[in-house]
C-alpha cells in the first residue's frame, strides 16, 4: 500500500463524474405486504422501510416507523436469494436434509397466502416468507429485494486497491466476517448434519423446519465469534500500522530491491512450469471465456447507455412544450436518483443474466457465474450515476448563464457530451473487468496446480530476506505475484486484440485521453444539486427512490391460511393517506419520514444480522387494534399495486393513457400544496367512495411505476414504464418515456 501511494497507479483517468455520496438523504423503498410469521403460524400485514443501506427494517404498520418506533427486525440481505414460486423454495428445502425430500406441491410448514409469493432464502440464515396480491406488486417487490441483495453482497471495498481477492465462490457476499462465517459454516455444516440429522424426529415439514432452526442458531455463532475476532484482528494491525509504514518509507529503496533480488530466484524456479500449464490448459481457453463474458456484459452496458438517452431525449421533448428552467428541474429531479432505481434498471441487469460459462465447472472449478453478474451489475449502476451526476453537473453550470431560449439545444450539447465521455468510460471499466474476471478463473487453478510441486521449494527463498524486512516481504505472496504476472500478459493480449476488432464497442488505450476536461473536474468537488430547491420548494430531507405501489381495486384481498384474525379487511379501512416516503406538491415531506432511520432507534443494526435479529413480539396480538391506535393512519389489508404513483396532492387526479399529453401537466401544475397533515407515505389521500375511479387510468405491467420524479415532474410524464429484473424476474419491457411523453 505504501509503494501504491508513493509511485501511484497507472491506467486511464475516468472521464465523467464520481458522486461521493450517492444517496444522501435518500431511502430507496418502503410498503406494506403480508409476512408468515413462523412463531404464530399466521400471516401479518408488516411495514418494510429499507433506507440508503439497504438493510431492510420491518415494522408492524407504517405508523410504528412513522413514530419512530424500533424496527421489529433488520434483514441484511447478504448471502440471500430471492425466490418467487415455492416450487423453487421446495426445490432448495429438499437439498437441505439427505434422504429427506419434500413431494412435488406440497409445503414445508406453510400455506402461501396468495399466488404470488417472495421468499428470502439463505443456506445457513433464517428464511423470510412473503406474499402480495398482485404479479405487479411481486415483480416491484422482487426488484427491490434482488437490489438489497446485490448490495449486501458487495460488501468488499473496491477502494483498496492492494487486497485483491481471487474465486468464484458463490458466497463470497458481505463484508469480511460475514464471508469468514460463511467459510467456517461450508466446512461446519455437513458435520452437523451427518450428527443431528438421524435426531430430528416427527414429519417431513417439522424436521425440516427443526433443522433450519438449528442452522440459523449455528449460523449466529459462528458470525458473532468471527466479527469479534476479526474486529480484534483488525485493531492489531491498526494498533502497529504507523510503525510499520514509518519503517516502510524510510528503508523504501531497501525493500524493494532485496524483493526484486527474491523475486527474480523465484521466477526461476516457477516460471517454466507456470509457461508450461499455460500453454496446455489456460491459453486455448481464454477467448472462448472471455467471448462468454464480453457478450451479455456490453449489452447490459449497452442498455445502461440506452436508458440514460431516453430519459434525456423525454425531457428534451417536453421541455419544447414547456421551456422553462422550472420545467428542466423538474425533470432532473427524476431522473437524478436513476441508477438507484431497481425497476428502471432491470433492463439493464436483465442482459447479462444470460452470462453463461458452461464447461468451466469442472475444468476450472468456477461454482457459479452469479459472483461475475453481480460485479458486473454493481459496475452498470456506477456508470449510470457517474453519467446522470456529470449531467447534472454540467446541465446546472449551462443554465445560469443562458436563457430559457436555448434550452432544447444546451440540453442536446450537454447530452452529447456526456455520452462521449460515457463510451469512454463505459470500455475502460468493462475491459477491467473481463481482465479482473478471467484471473478470477484462472489464477486459483494455477495455484493448485502449482502449488505441489513449487510449495516444497519456496522455504529456502526465505532465507535470502533480511530479518528487518521479514515482515513486510512474504515468499508465499511473491510465489502468487509471480504466477499472476506470467499469465496476465496472455490476458492482456486477449482483451487488446478484442479491442481492436471493435466487436463490442471497445477503445483502444491510447485513445483514452487522461484529464482531457480538467474545468470538468473541477465540478466534481460540488456538493449534489437539490433540483427541488431550483424550482422554488422546500428542501426535502428525505426522498424515496423507488415509488409506492397503488391499488386498482381496494377489493381486492387475500385469503391467508392459518390466521385470519391476522389479516386487516382492504375494504373496512379508509385508505392511508400516505404518499409511499414521496413529497407532497408543495415540495414537503412528513415530518416523521424526514428520517431516513428514526434518531431514537437505529435503523441499521450490526452488519452481521443477516436477518438473524427478527424478533416476533407479541404474535397473538390482533392487527386491528394495532392500526387503530390513538387515532393512527390504518394499513389497508392488502399491498398496493404496482400501477401509477400519486402524491397526496395529486391522487384525485388519476392520470388516463388516453389523455393528451398537455392535459396531465396543466392539471398537475395547477394543484395547491397539500396540507401537512396529509403527507404521510403510504396510499391515496382521497376516500374510495368519492375518488373518480377509471379503470383505464393504470398503464398494463410493464409501465408499472412512475420512479422517483418529483410531483409536479409528475405530470409532465405520467407513468414511466417498468424495466426488468435482476436475475431473471419481472416482465420483459425496457425503460420507456412517460406515457403523455410517447404520445407526443
Amino acid at each position: 500500500k505504501v509503494r501504491f501511494d508513493v509511485e501511484g497507479g497507472g491506467g486511464p483517468q475516468a472521464q465523467l463524474l464520481h458522486r461521493k455520496i450517492p444517496l444522501e438523504n435518500k431511502s430507496i423503498f418502503s410498503g406494506s405486504l403480508f409476512q408468515y410469521l413462523e412463531e404464530s403460524k399466521k400471516w401479518r400485514n408488516r411495514f418494510l422501510f429499507v433506507p440508503d443501506s439497504y438493510n431492510i427494517n420491518c415494522y408492524d404498520n407504517k405508523a410504528s416507523h412513522d413514530r419512530g418506533l424500533h424496527p421489529k427486525g433488520t434483514i441484511n440481505c447478504a448471502g440471500y436469494k430471492v425466490l418467487t414460486s415455492m416450487e423453487q423454495y421446495l426445490d432448495l428445502i429438499s437439498n437441505s436434509l439427505p434422504d429427506v425430500k419434500a413431494k412435488a406441491g406440497s409445503s414445508p410448514f406453510l400455506k402461501c397466502a396468495s399466488q404470488f409469493p417472495l421468499v428470502l432464502w439463505h443456506p445457513y440464515a433464517r428464511h423470510y416468507y412473503f406474499c402480495v396480491a398482485t404479479e405487479k406488486e411481486q415483480q416491484k417487490w422482487l426488484a427491490v429485494l434482488q437490489d438489497c441483495v446485490r448490495h449486501a453482497n458487495d460488501g468488499l471495498s473496491e477502494e483498496n486497491k492492494v487486497q485483491t481477492h481471487y474465486g468464484t465462490w458463490d458466497m463470497m457476499c458481505g463484508v469480511a466476517p460475514q464471508i469468514l462465517s460463511n467459510l467456517v459454516m461450508e466446512g461446519l455444516l455437513p458435520e452437523l448434519r451427518e450428527l443431528i440429522s438421524p435426531r430430528l424426529k416427527g414429519k417431513l415439514h417439522e424436521r425440516q423446519r427443526n433443522w433450519m432452526l438449528i442452522s440459523d442458531a449455528v449460523y449466529s455463532l459462528v458470525q458473532g465469534q468471527c466479527q469479534t475476532q476479526y474486529e480484534a484482528v483488525l485493531q492489531g494491525c491498526e494498533a502497529a500500522r504507523c510503525s510499520l509504514e514509518a519503517s516502510i518509507r524510510t528503508d523504501m529503496d531497501q525493500i524493494i530491491t532485496s524483493k526484486e533480488h527474491v523475486t527474480n530466484k523465484i521466477k526461476a524456479v516457477v516460471l517454466p512450469k507456470a509457461e508450461k500449464l499455460l500453454k496446455v490448459s489456460i491459453q486455448p481457453y481464454i477467448s472462448s471465456i472471455l467471448d462468454a463474458l464480453m457478450e451479455p456484459t456490453s449489452r447490459g452496458f449497452s442498455e445502461v447507455r440506452d436508458v440514460f438517452f431516453r430519459e434525456l431525449v423525454d425531457m428534451s421533448k417536453n421541455t419544447l412544450n414547456e421551456g422553462t428552467k422550472e420545467t428542466v428541474a423538474q425533470h432532473m429531479e427524476k431522473i437524478s436518483m436513476l441508477a438507484f432505481h431497481p425497476v428502471k434498471m432491470n433492463s439493464c441487469y436483465e442482459k447479462v443474466e444470460h452470462l453463461s460459462l458452461e464447461g468451466l465447472q469442472q475444468r476450472f472449478d468456477v461454482s457459479s457465474p452469479s459472483v461475475f453478474v453481480q460485479r458486473a451489475q454493481i459496475l452498470m449502476r456506477e456508470q449510470m450515476d457517474d453519467a446522470v451526476y456529470t449531467f447534472e453537473q454540467i446541465l446546472h453550470q449551462s443554465l445560469e448563464s443562458l436563457g430559457t431560449d436555448e434550452l432544447c439545444k444546451t440540453i442536446q450539447r450537454c447530452q452529447d457530451r456526456v455520452i462521449k465521455k460515457f463510451d469512454y468510460d463505459s470500455s475502460t471499466v468493462r475491459k477491467r473487468f473481463f481482465r479482473e474476471a478471467l484471473l478470477q478463473i484462472f489464477i486459483p487453478y494455477m495455484l493448485k496446480q502449482l502449488s505441489p510441486s513449487c510449495g516444497s521449494e519456496l522455504p529456502r527463498f526465505q532465507e535470502l530476506i533480511f530479518e528487518d524486512f521479514s515482515r513486510f516481504i512474504l515468499v508465499e505472496n511473491i510465489f502468487e505475484e509471480v504466477v499472476l504476472h506470467s499469465v496476465m500478459k496472455d490476458i492482456m493480449m486477449a482483451v487488446k486484440e478484442a479491442a481492436v476488432q471493435r466487436r463490442h464497442n471497445l477503445y483502444r488505450d491510447s485513445i483514452v485521453l487522461s484529464n482531457s476536461d480538467p474545468s470538468l473536474h473541477l465540478l466534481g468537488e460540488s456538493p449534489s444539486i437539490d433540483w427541488a430547491k431550483e424550482v422554488g420548494g422546500a428542501t426535502r430531507r428525505t426522498k424515496q427512490v423507488v415509488s409506492m405501489i397503488q391499488v386498482e381495486d381496494p377489493s381486492i384481498t387475500l385469503d391467508p391460511l392459518g390466521g385470519n384474525d391476522a389479516i386487516p379487511e382492504g375494504d373496512e379501512e379508509e385508505p392511508e393517506k400516505e404518499g409511499g416516503g414521496e413529497e407532497n406538491v408543495g415540495g414537503k415531506a412528513s415530518p416523521e419520514l424526514n428520517e431516513p432511520a428514526s434518531p431514537k432507534a437505529p435503523a441499521n443494526p450490526p452488519a452481521l444480522s443477516n436477518g438473524s435479529v427478527l424478533k416476533e413480539e407479541d404474535e397473538e396480538e390482533d392487527a386491528k387494534p394495532q392500526e387503530q391506535d390513538a387515532g393512527e393512519e390504518k394499513d389497508t389489508g392488502v399491498v398496493k399495486d404496482a400501477g401509477e404513483v400519486k402524491d397526496a396532492g395529486e391522487d384525485s387526479q388519476p392520470m388516463q393513457d388516453e389523455q393528451p399529453p398537455s392535459k396531465p401537466e396543466e392539471s398537475e401544475e395547477a394543484l395547491p400544496p397539500a396540507p401537512p397533515s396529509e403527507i404521510l407515505s403510504g396510499a391515496t389521500g382521497t376516500d374510495p367512495e368519492t375518488a373518480p375511479r377509471v379503470p383505464s387510468a393504470f398503464p398494463p405491467p410493464p409501465h408499472d411505476d412512475s420512479g422517483f420524479q418529483s410531483p409536479t415532474s409528475q405530470g409532465a410524464g405520467g407513468a414511466e414504464a417498468a424495466a426488468l429484473v435482476s436475475s431473471g424476474g419481472g416482465g420483459a419491457a425496457t425503460t420507456a418515456a412517460d406515457s403523455s411523453t410517447g404520445e407526443q
